[in-house]
């Protein structure tokens, strides 16, 4: 554990590049190769579930270092990180240990088949022979709260200084459903098997958010120019006969969608396709509320299926008859998609219609009635282009539509966590509904540092209650609030859920009794509604 907490503990104490990947390569130049297999997994996100109540590592080092269990629930708020606040409290090591990453995953794997009892004697003793560093990433893997601030082109970047292998390859070998119980670093990273992985997506090609005019990208005709819908990206993979679908977060969701797997079979050449998965019904998306009812159900009903039916609008191609083509043109990479979609198209295949107009003028125009057939925007995408890995400026941008925004009323706020958590940074909002405020949306982003501490002494000095880490404030500060989506909702008190909500501006010029209300919100859930 030493030499994967050092690394940690490096790559966290720098935000420069070159020094992530130098401290990561040295790191995987020494490693085992079980250990260097454990990074690349933890790093790409595939962390394994928790082995132990969190609830019960409380109980555990309370009793190690004789803090009562209340103080050490106090600490945990002031601090904001259970592992953190776990490593602080336990008494100085008595021994020390050699304990590899791979040796530490081992026992995380071993502890789903124990006792309590005995678990909390390994716990302990673990506990009792690492330093604070190694401690506090133990933790952060049995609490199954271990990320670390870096992208999988850094970690890709490290391994090919190291391997002298090209990054895309690597890219694309790191993808799939691999896990480092199903194959070896070896295999993983070192092999070339054309059929080693049928299913194996390729890395996505993500775009910036356009923040320039559009007139510095040169002439219109150079771009291809489509709408951005508000789906679950993902890829449609057809090889030798079996299909698979994946999602942009590397999650295999072929069972999810069954009525897509049967538009795959009829594809008549083998083919990986690029777009978005869209909750579809009457000719026009539904909201994205549609298409979650799809992702968190291992068990997709006939209501399921019909209340929320589902398209493929597909957008780009990146294999076609068994090769490889995301170094061709975007343009010819159209042409190819267009090609299938004509021949093998289908209710459930769609391909992303263009928006053709000789002016950027013409295609603001476009973009700021893009919610009117509820899209997010336009994605802007040069046709001389290849299809990239990961998020690259230059090539492809998303233009986005300003967000809706409503103005709502704080009554509740709750400590942050990291940095923020000595701070008050975590709001609830409300609106009015006649006399009363009805919470409907939570925010915790959009301030800067100096006005997160203006709130925070306002909750200090203006708390009416108390319920652990949150507390009832008096309702007077306004702020603007933005959103992508409104949907209604049966989990909320107002009946209304919105996408993404973050924090535009705090409205010191408005009083709370000028604040919107759910009529308000209402009225805008009636109009998407009825679009």
């Amino acid at each position: 554990m030493k030499a994967f907490s050092d690394l940690v503990f490096k790559l966290d104490s720098t935000t420069k590049t070159n020094e992530r990947v130098s401290a990561l390569t040295e790191f995987l130049r020494s490693a085992n190769d079980l250990d260097k297999l454990w990074c690349i997994a933890l790093l790409t996100g595939k962390r394994p579930k928790r082995p132990v109540r969190v609830g019960m590592l409380r109980e555990w080092a309370s009793e190690m270092s004789g803090v009562p269990l209340w103080l050490l629930e106090e600490s945990y708020y002031v601090v904001g990180d259970l592992a953190e606040t776990l490593s602080l409290i336990l008494p100085p090591p008595k021994t020390s240990s050699d304990l590899s990453l791979s040796d530490a995953m081992n026992l995380l794997a071993e502890w789903k088949k124990k006792e309590d009892e005995e678990i909390a004697i390994e716990i302990k003793e673990k506990w009792d022979a690492l330093t604070y560093q190694e401690r506090f990433v133990f933790n952060k893997l049995i609490t199954g709260g271990f990320r670390i601030g870096i992208s999988q082109k850094l970690l890709v970047r490290s391994l090919s200084k190291l391997t002298e292998i090209d990054e895309p390859i690597l890219s694309h070998r790191l993808m799939g459903s691999w896990t480092p119980d199903s194959t070896t670093y070896e295999k993983l990273v070192l092999t070339e098997d054309e059929n080693d992985d049928l299913s194996r997506p390729y890395p996505f090609f993500l775009a910036y958010p356009l923040e320039e005019d559009p007139e510095e990208l040169g002439k219109v005709s150079d771009w291809q120019i489509e709408y951005k819908w508000d789906g679950i990206r993902g890829q449609i993979i057809r090889r030798k006969g079996e299909t698979f679908i994946w999602s942009r977060g590397e999650e295999l969701v072929t069972d999810r969608f069954p009525e897509l797997v049967e538009m795959a079979e009829n594809l008549s050449e083998d083919c990986v396709l690029d777009g978005e998965i869209l909750a579809f019904k009457n000719e026009m998306p539904l909201t994205f509320n549609h298409i979650q009812t799809r992702i968190g159900r291992k068990r997709i009903t006939k209501k399921i299926l019909e209340n929320s039916p589902v398209i493929f609008m597909a957008y780009d191609v990146m294999e076609f008859s068994g090769k490889d083509i995301r170094e061709q043109p975007m343009e010819e990479r159209r042409s190819i998609l267009e090609t299938i979609h004509q021949k093998d198209g289908c209710h459930e295949l769609r391909i992303s219609e263009l928006v053709r107009e000789d002016s950027w003028a013409d295609v603001a125009e476009k973009r700021e009635n893009s919610r009117d057939i509820l899209a997010e925007g336009l994605m802007l995408k040069r046709k001389s282009s290849p299809y990239e890995v990961g998020r690259k400026r230059g090539n492809w941008w998303k233009w986005k539509v300003e967000p809706m925004h409503i103005d709502a009323v704080m009554i509740y706020a709750m400590r942050g966590h990291g940095r923020r958590a000595n701070l008050y940074t975590d709001y609830t909002l409300a609106v009015w509904k006649g006399d009363e405020l009805v919470p409907f949306a939570k925010a915790y982003s959009g301030l800067t540092d100096a006005e997160f501490r203006q709130v925070d002494r306002f909750v200090k000095k203006n708390t009416i209650d108390r319920f652990g880490p949150v507390r009832s404030v008096k309702p007077e500060l306004v702020f603007e609030i933005g959103f992508e989506g409104i949907a209604p909702s049966s989990r909320h008190k107002s009946g209304i859920a919105l996408r993404f909500p973050r924090i535009l501006r705090w409205r010191k010029d408005k009083p709370a009794s000028e604040a919107n209300t759910l009529e308000d919100l209402q009225g805008m859930l009636e109009f998407f509604q009825q679009t």
